[in-house]
């Protein structure tokens, strides 16, 4: 029985990028021995720890040298280099595959948390690949004496559930290539090309040749590169002469997709399946690494979805198969990638616990020759007998002879297949190295624009060189004067370089897209060493002008984040905005801003297919909740959506990242079909593609337009309230004025007046409350101004209310009366309801209704009315371990009310004896009597209707406060226009200073008036 292997598992910890160190981002991972800790940026309490093989700190600590290689600032540094993860991880692969054993290196991490670094390596600082290749035909060199050996090459990507092969001469397969199965080898992709190699340097032009294809591929397919996955198979074979033994193992060294998970808020379901193909490889892998996981622990598991994906049939050997297996995890330490990063962890620790049982592997080729020789040694053997016995035996003689022969021939073709081979990839590998000296030759001599990818491995692949004269770019390649570039958004003709006099200008032709570091050009532009241009959506470039202008500058800093920022800079959106002496930005809102950025460019993309394939929708990047709050004034969580819009029938879609992200891989499906039905010109079109199969396309709902909140302090003191309320959209904008009104009434529903109005909310303590929300009228509603044919409904939830209740749809009105009126009850108020009445707001959602939606509906199951209609609150019941503090504070509140109904008949005697006083000099006077009440109103009449004042003139206030609030400067103002800004900000808080302190002193006012008349109704009697 073969040993069990257990999959080693690295994790390693990569410097923060150029966005997150401009955001401000903070570290939350922290790291001693091969124990990891990851914290969580909004609950500093929350950590989880987790330990693996190695652990590898790469965050911090290190300095650059004059080579550019990253070293330790200090020797014996916690600062992990290339060198040392190649010590732990690709020395042991190497040993591995030099014993015969298969071996398997995966990385895994999200998007830009340094897999390729890891993986590849830049410059001098090379990854574990090349790393690998290096090492291996150094040790083939150093036993060439004891043994002969063969290395063969292929590479290969997954996308789609396609199979590319990046090393194919030819064009490239309809459908991909196959995966088959066959007993003896597995499963193996059929036709995939592999290429003897001899030296390091060979395979280091291999590798670049498939990502020179691989990014050509991206490019014209329209392909997310960080969605696909690239294997690179290593084939050894060592042919033991003395032995007579042959190894033969295979190196699988695999860069998987990137693991973005997607924020738990917007992973509803679609109606459309999951991005078909383009996240279930990497899906099926989680399962097949789980169900792995869960049989080392003992678990029955009757099967594991080797087959449900092509990415996991072959790696079927390395996952629970014959392989010694590496996995490198990658990942970013910043809080605004907390939930990738513990995802990632989380997946890297399941992979740990997979079992492998490996086995030296006899080479079928070696066992073929040696049978072969037998078999010609029998032969021989009988035909000298047949000689020795003299028989006339001619036929059996001959066939003999032919089968001795065949076998001599097969023989020599498997010895020497090996050397043909090798000499055909030698003449390739020739002919491309004459390709790249004439490339770096031409790189000394013009200017050339550089291909800039999101995947770091594909950046730097492609140049295209502008030399003397006028040059076409775009995808027309007829003339000889053309650049021919293939990408969405580019025409025939796109633009023109023009290179005269040592000096290169760019000119956009009619109807073409060109962005010149961020800025959208329409006229000749001269262009600058190391400009960002965008041609088309998203076909990224960096202008390297002439040797001349290139000076030591660090052209890596312009990688592809750097220009999706750019980008989001001119929308006016910085991540950088937190400058020092600045309250730290919330991280979930940078986590926002982040994905804001990322999602820049597959907007891009979506909005040319939607333009190219005639479909007539407008995708627009938003981010929810970025204004609004909850009843309580708190911000709501914020996340990115994206508003769909009909440009023929105005109707409105709001769609999830997550939903935008899985219909944007369905568009590209429908866009690479719909060019290849236009190339093979067969009559097909996907304009005709069923409504209810069309990514573009969603059945109508209501969409949210924005919100209002009515604070309800009031309703604790008995006043009634009415406002016009400004009903504020997601990012702040004003979608319409609402009237509203909080009216304190009778059971009956009539309205309470002045007189019973409280100075002590405790007083309604036990007390049935009652009050009626009353909803007038929307004023200027700009949902209805763009399309008539729409509606609107206001939703709101009060206190405990499990559901929504909605008012009556209302059509085609940009100023729609609602009177819609709500009475509510509680029957026995608790100190819960009064502390929610004031602190708390009803939020008042705004709805927009389209042509074929439905209306919203009030849900009233769990929701109690009385026969009248009256919606009960407050029901709570008291739990058992509450029952004596209830009762003791009941007995409180007896005694308070006895003592105040003494208090109150002291203060009656008092009050009838000024009454009769006062009648007396009245008398005197010849006045007339006042029979029956008092002469004047009570206190605490006069300071309620004091209080009610105040509280009217703070609501002015705090419109005022929210119109302060949102006066932000124009992003195109000059310095004029900032001036005049400043002027009118300075004139809004001179206003809103006023307002508050009149407000105040005139409540000091009427306090100080009312005490003073009390004291001098006391001072009569004293």
């Amino acid at each position: 029985m073969h040993g069990k292997d257990c999959v080693k598992v690295a994790v390693r910890v990569r410097p923060f990028n150029k966005r997150e160190r401009d955001a401000g981002s903070r570290c939350i991972v922290s790291m001693a021995s091969s124990s990891i800790t990851i914290q969580d940026p909004r609950n500093a309490q929350n950590r989880r720890s987790f330990c693996f093989d190695y652990a590898y700190w790469s965050h911090s600590g290190f300095t650059r040298n004059r080579s550019g290689l990253y070293l330790p600032e200090e020797p014996g540094g916690r600062y992990a280099d290339q060198g040392s993860v190649f010590q732990d991880l690709g020395e042991g692969i190497l040993q591995n595959a030099l014993q015969g054993y298969n071996a398997t290196l995966l990385a895994y991490g999200q998007t830009g948390s340094g897999k390729s670094y890891s993986m590849v390596g830049y410059g001098p600082n090379k990854g574990l690949v090349p790393t690998l290749c290096d090492r291996l035909f150094q040790a083939i060199r150093e036993n060439q004496d004891t043994r002969q050996c063969q290395v063969f090459f292929s590479m290969l990507e997954i996308y789609n559930e396609q199979v590319v092969d990046l090393l194919s001469r030819g064009s490239r397969a309809p459908g991909g290539l196959r995966v088959r199965e066959e007993q003896q080898r597995g499963f193996y992709v059929e036709g995939l090309r592999t290429v003897p190699c001899d030296s390091a340097p060979q395979v280091e032009q291999l590798m670049e040749q498939g990502t020179r294809t691989r990014t050509t591929a991206a490019t014209h397919m329209n392909a997310n590169s960080s969605r696909s996955h690239m294997l690179i198979i290593l084939q050894l074979k060592q042919i033991f002469s003395k032995e007579s033994i042959t190894k033969q193992s295979n190196i699988n060294l695999v860069d998987l997709a990137g693991s973005e998970r997607q924020r738990a808020s917007g992973s509803e379901a679609d109606r459309l399946k999951e991005g078909t193909a383009i996240n279930l490889s990497l899906t099926t892998l989680g399962n097949v690494i789980s169900s792995l996981a869960d049989v080392a622990v003992g678990k029955k598991i009757v099967h594991i979805p080797y087959r449900d994906s092509v990415l996991t049939k072959l790696l079927q050997s390395a996952l629970g198969g014959n392989s010694r297996t590496v996995m490198i995890a990658t990942l970013s330490p910043a809080d605004i990638c907390y939930e990738e990063s513990l995802s990632t962890l989380r997946y890297a620790e399941r992979a740990k616990r997979i079992q492998n049982r490996a086995v030296v592997n006899e080479s079928p080729t070696e066992r073929l020759v040696k049978e072969l020789k037998a078999e010609n040694a029998r032969l021989l053997q009988r035909l000298s007998r047949l000689g020795q016995e003299g028989r006339r035996a001619d036929d059996e003689t001959k066939e003999l002879r032919q089968l001795l022969t065949h076998n001599e021939l097969q023989i020599r073709a498997i010895q020497t297949l090996w050397e043909q081979h090798l000499q055909e990839a030698l003449k390739d590998w020739e002919q491309q190295y004459a390709n790249i000296t004439q490339e770096r030759r031409m790189m000394q001599m013009h200017p050339y624009i550089l291909n800039i990818n999101e995947d770091a491995q594909l950046s730097g692949v492609v140049k295209l060189f502008i030399q003397e004269g006028e040059w076409d770019i775009g995808l027309s390649d007829s003339s000889p004067r053309s650049i021919s570039i293939k990408g969405l958004g580019i025409q025939e003709r796109h633009a023109v370089f023009r290179n005269e006099q040592r000096r290169v200008s760019l000119t956009p032709l009619t109807g073409s897209k060109v962005i010149i570091n961020g800025n959208p050009i329409s006229q000749t532009t001269e262009l600058q060493h190391l400009d960002r241009l965008i041609l088309g959506s998203n076909c990224t470039y960096l202008f390297i002008g002439y040797p001349s202008e290139r000076g030591g500058d660090d052209w890596s800093r312009y990688d592809y984040d750097y220009f999706q920022s750019e980008l989001a800079a001119a929308e006016g959106i910085h991540l950088g905005e937190s400058s020092a002496g600045s309250i730290q930005t919330d991280p979930s809102l940078l986590a926002v801003f982040y994905d804001y950025v990322k999602l820049m460019p597959m907007v891009a993309e979506a909005n040319q297919m939607s333009q190219e394939l005639n479909k007539g929708v407008e995708f627009k990047l938003e981010i929810k909740n970025l204004a609004l709050s909850d009843s309580k004034g708190h911000d709501l969580e914020k996340e990115i959506v994206v508003r769909v819009t009909s440009l023929e029938s105005k109707q409105v879609w709001m769609w999830s990242k997550a939903k935008f992200v899985n219909r944007k891989f369905l568009m590209e499906e429908v866009y690479q079909q719909h060019h290849a039905e236009r190339s093979g010109d067969n009559g097909l079109s996907t304009a005709a593609l069923p409504r209810d199969k069309d990514p573009f396309w969603d059945p109508l709902e209501p969409v949210l337009l924005g919100s209002a909140h009515l604070w309800l302090q009031s309703l604790a003191f008995r006043i009634a309230l009415e406002e016009q309320l400004e009903v504020l959209g997601s990012e702040g904008t004003e979608e319409a004025i609402l009237q509203a009104q909080l009216v304190p009434c009778t059971s009956t529903g009539l309205p309470m007046g002045e007189d019973d109005i409280l100075i002590d909310p405790s007083e309604l303590l036990g007390r049935r409350m009652d009050f009626q929300l009353v909803l007038e009228q929307c004023c200027g509603l700009s949902w209805i101004k763009v399309a008539r044919n729409r509606g609107v409904q206001i939703g709101f939830r009060l206190f405990d209310c499990s559901q929504p209740l909605y008012t009556p749809a209302v059509w085609h009105n940009v100023n729609p009366l609602l009177d819609h009126r709500v009475h509510f009850a509680s029957l026995h108020t608790s100190q819960h309801l009064l502390d929610y009445l004031q602190s708390s707001a009803v939020v008042l959602e705004l709805w927009g209704l389209q042509e074929g939606c439905s209306d919203l509906m009030s849900s009233l199951e769990g929701v109690r009315m009385t026969t009248e209609g009256v919606f009960i609150i407050d029901e709570a019941a008291p739990t058992d371990s509450t029952v004596d503090s209830v009762e003791l504070s009941c007995s409180v509140r007896a005694l308070q009310q006895d003592l105040e109904e003494l208090k109150g008949a002291n203060a009656s005697l008092r009050k009838e004896n000024h009454t009769l006083r006062e009648q007396l000099n009245t008398a005197r006077n010849g006045g007339e009597c006042v029979r029956g009440r008092s002469v004047r109103p009570s206190c605490d009449a006069e300071f309620a209707r004091a209080l009610k004042v105040f509280y009217h003139s703070m609501t002015s206030v705090r419109g005022q406060l929210q119109r302060l609030r949102r006066h932000r400067p124009s992003e195109e103002s000059d310095l004029l226009g900032l001036r005049l800004f400043v002027d009118e900000q300075s004139r809004l808080l001179k206003d809103f200073s006023e307002q508050l302190e009149q407000s105040v002193s005139s409540l000091k006012q009427d306090v100080a008036a009312i005490v003073r008349r009390k004291r001098e109704r006391s001072g009569i009697w004293s």
